[in-house]
């Protein structure tokens, strides 16, 4: 039994029209709805968070890091898109993998979009409570108790930490306003605070559960429902964007764009997960594919469009943030607030920018979970899960046992996960599928027998480009990044080779995709997107790959032992 038996095009959309004649999912969404989708997944806990890293890290420069960002997740969206209109169903980068690579890729990469949706939302939904959670204590004249916003794990760290430092000596002010430790005391409240069971602290995050809930409530509803309070929570922080970026213009003093690389490529390279985590959802909207009035002509133009508008609010919102302060005060989980609360005539903007954070998380959490349920429908379809992740709400027309699962796995990590980690690893997952996805396209192109597409990346020839743009990397490391090649070269320990195995493994593959390149002439917009995306998935880090890898061993052991077996292209067996 081979492990990489294919689907064509035309099974594939075949069992799709046989689903739809008994359990069809209902088609509200046009190339507005899609786009609308597309950037209420994009700007959210990138805007509003992580961005103040990425700009205290690279500072001004942080900008080019979203525009790279944003060329390479576009290369990715025309894979995207031409895979979308070939294949107009609810599969995602988990059915386009199975028609070019085959069922065990197909497989891994449906394994890998738990990471991106699911577990990507804990972070969204984690986000979404600090924010709420400041809204709450700034604007009225309530509190949530601390040990309501945190999770367990992150609060006993933190108390541990805090009772280490007071038993070294260190006075609890200090503690409360060093920088370097003034994040823990948020943590060593909740814990102490904490009400006790027969001595089980009760600490959790009832703001994220509660809107985790509302999502899947939502989302379980239907596609028109859900639809209807994307466009709404879109308009409300397009309109908030663009009135920060308005307003913060003026106030904008250029001396703080000096130096505007302060840290060079390795302090700017080090926001890549924080910028790229800003752009993780663009690829959700293919999942919605079912749901479209005519997926093969707006699928495309609505990944396209979002991304495009995405990059330009992205580049703006920089620009005037780090125009407004300096760079070197960024490094806070809410700094665009931050920033109008340093000027003192702007401070009402603070609230509104907090207001709409909430909106924007909330629209992003949406979009995510409309997603994943979709990935399992079509996995389930396939055989690769129980029958019951497939099945559709006769009345709301939506994937109704995966939509409820979904919230529970969403639900449970919320409980005890810590944030930063997740949101690395999600990016991982995200950067993995966005380059099976190129390599299929690239896969499919050399398939004489593969239909054509309505939706087609121009074909521009790699054959001496891809080559010649390893030459030239490696040129221009050898002349601006000596110190960074000679770290490379030298061998110091097991453990130093260890953590510099992502970035050997980028070399060795643009090495021997440069001579496949060269080859078989790939097309230059996917064999693009390919290097980006390996690139930014080798700037990780090892911890992230090694989590990584253990997820998806976790995933083929559970292949294994049921999705080969139970595989509609495994062979029948014979009584």
């Amino acid at each position: 039994m081979s492990l990489f038996r294919k689907k064509t095009i035309e099974d594939i959309l075949k069992t799709a029209e046989q689903e739809s004649h008994h359990s069809s999912l209902a088609k509200h969404l046009g190339v507005r709805d899609l786009t609308a989708f597309g950037i209420a997944a994009i700007i959210g806990a990138g805007i509003f968070s992580t961005i103040g890293k990425a700009s205290a890290d690279g500072g001004p420069a942080v900008i080019f890091l979203f525009i790279f960002t944003a060329l390479a997740c576009s290369f990715a969206a025309f894979a995207y898109a031409e895979f979308a209109s070939l294949i107009p169903v609810s599969g995602s980068a988990y059915t386009y993998s199975y028609v070019a690579f085959g069922e065990l890729f197909a497989w891994i990469i449906g394994w890998a979009l738990i990471m991106e949706y699911a577990i990507g939302n804990v972070t969204v939904a984690i986000s979404w409570s600090d924010y709420f959670s400041s809204l709450i204590s700034n604007t009225t004249p309530y509190q949530i108790h601390e040990w309501l916003c945190l999770d367990y794990f992150t609060a006993k760290n933190n108390y541990e930490q805090v009772f280490g430092l007071l038993t070294a000596g260190v006075p609890f002010e200090q503690i409360k306003t060093d920088k370097a430790t003034a994040g823990l005391i948020e943590g060593f409240a909740a814990y102490g605070h904490a009400p006790q069971l027969f001595g089980m602290r009760f600490i959790f995050d009832l703001p994220a559960l509660v809107i985790n809930l509302l999502i899947t409530i939502l989302v379980y509803r239907g596609i028109k429902e859900s639809r209807n309070a994307s466009n709404i929570m879109v308009l409300i922080k397009l309109v908030i964007v663009l009135l920060v970026i308005f307003v913060g213009a003026f106030y904008v003093d250029t001396k703080n764009w000096s130096p505007f690389t302060p840290n060079g490529m390795g302090g700017l390279l080090k926001g890549i997960s924080a910028v790229f985590f800003a752009y993780i959802g663009f690829d959700a909207i293919s999942t919605t594919a079912e749901e479209c009035r005519n997926p093969q002509r707006d699928l495309p133009r609505g990944i396209l469009y979002s991304i495009l508008i995405c990059t330009v609010l992205y580049v703006a919102i920089a620009l005037v943030i780090t125009g407004m302060v300096h760079y070197s005060e960024l490094a806070v989980g809410d700094p665009l607030a931050y920033v109008f609360e340093k000027v003192k005539s702007l401070r009402w903007l603070s609230g509104v920018v907090a207001v709409s954070a909430v909106v924007a998380m909330a629209s992003v959490m949406l979009v995510f979970q409309l997603g994943q349920p979709r990935i399992w429908m079509s996995m389930s379809r396939d055989g690769l899960l129980p029958k019951a992740f497939s099945k559709i709400h006769p009345k709301y027309k939506t994937p109704s046992f995966s939509t409820i699962f979904t919230g529970i796995l969403v639900a449970i990590p919320i409980f005890f996960v810590d944030i930063n980690m997740v949101t690395d690893i999600c990016s991982a997952g995200t950067l993995f599928a966005f380059c099976l996805v190129c390599g299929g396209v690239l896969k499919l192109r050399m398939d004489p027998n593969a239909p054509p597409s309505k939706f087609k990346t121009p074909y521009i020839n790699s054959k001496y480009i891809v080559p010649g743009l390893f030459i030239l990397c490696i040129i221009l490391m050898f002349v601006f990044q000596k110190e960074t090649v000679n770290y490379y070269l030298k061998y110091e320990s097991f453990n130093a080779f260890v953590t510099k195995i992502p970035v050997y493994s980028f070399l060795i593959g643009f090495i021997i995709f440069s001579v496949m390149a060269f080859r078989y002439s790939f097309s230059l917009i996917p064999s693009l997107g390919l290097l980006c995306c390996f690139y930014m998935l080798s700037q990780l880090g090892y911890k992230n790959w090694l989590y990584f890898l253990i997820w998806l061993m976790i995933g083929l052991v559970i292949y294994f032992i049921y999705g080969r077996s139970h595989s509609k292209l495994a062979p029948k067996k014979i009584l």
